[in-house]
């Protein structure tokens, strides 16, 4: 593993953390001050900057992209299936002008969620084909401008409105079918909080492999949960033995950022830079 007790150079803010104590434009002025050297932006905080803005802010901060969230959200009534295939290539498109490494996918839960205005499904079996149709289209206009897709697998208490794809292999399913050859063209990304509970976890770290782990993200399951969106633990907070999981992913060759992405009342509800001030902190002693 590597050693992570002496500096923050592989900590990378999801900048979902902070979201509500500021714009896109503050936080990267706070990563700057803290010595913070990636970030993962939010389509919706690059919007409201400008995308040409937001590329020439980070790049004058010096910030790599550990990612970019989200594409997705896939499963929709026919009537909006070209606005699916249209955003999720706007997505790549401004990935690629941000210089992201990957876009992460939420995959999308049943229709009348991921694309509101769809017409009302139960179908869960129906979702999970069209988030496999849906992958493949957007595929083949990612395979064209070289980016990256990684399929975030969350949590089944998300299945019905976020996400249908819910374990590791899953994920890893939709790979080997729709990129079989491993060309590094689609992958996953790995969060903690969603995956830690899988008793097929391990083996399935080690069937992704380096090539198929895009990404890692980092964070705590509280006990209680008050909330299943939004009172994710700071790391080191809860049940989840972070160290043990970093240590699968790397043993198998990944040695990316570890991206930490904490949805929590209570986190947005402090200061800005001691969000920051802790997050470096157990990302030294905890990650």
């Amino acid at each position: 593993m590597r050693d992570f007790v002496s500096d923050h150079r592989w900590l990378s803010l999801n900048t979902a953390t902070v979201r509500k104590q500021g714009d896109l434009a503050a936080i990267i002025d706070a990563c700057a001050r803290h010595g913070i050297r990636a970030i993962d932006p939010w389509r919706e905080q690059v919007a409201a900057m400008g995308l040409d803005r937001a590329a020439r802010a980070m790049r004058d901060a010096g910030l790599d992209l550990s990612g970019y969230c989200r594409g997705g959200l896939f499963a929709s009534d026919v009537a909006r299936r070209g606005e699916v295939r249209d955003d999720n290539r706007r997505c790549i498109d401004e990935a690629k002008a941000l210089g992201a490494p990957c876009i992460v996918l939420v995959a999308g839960g049943l229709p009348q969620y991921s694309r509101p205005g769809s017409a009302v499904s139960k179908d869960v079996a129906a979702a999970r084909a069209q988030v496999d149709e849906g992958i493949a289209e957007m595929l083949d206009y990612a395979r064209q401008a070289n980016m990256p897709l990684a399929i975030e697998p969350l949590h089944p208490a998300y299945a019905a409105d976020r996400a249908c794809v819910n374990t590791t292999s899953q994920a890893l399913d939709i790979c080997d079918r729709l990129d079989p050859q491993r060309t590094g063209a689609l992958g996953v990304a790995l969060d903690v909080y969603h995956i830690w509970w899988d008793p097929q976890l391990m083996s399935q770290i080690d069937r992704a492999g380096k090539d198929r782990l895009l990404a890692f993200h980092v964070c705590d399951w509280l006990m209680p949960t008050r909330d299943i969106l939004n009172d994710r633990g700071m790391m080191g907070d809860g049940v989840i033995d972070i160290k043990r999981l970093r240590a699968a992913v790397e043993a198998v060759g990944f040695a990316g950022y570890c991206e930490i992405e904490i949805f929590s009342n209570d986190w947005w509800a402090k200061p800005m830079d001691e969000v920051l001030r802790t997050c470096i902190e157990r990302h030294k002693t905890v990650v």
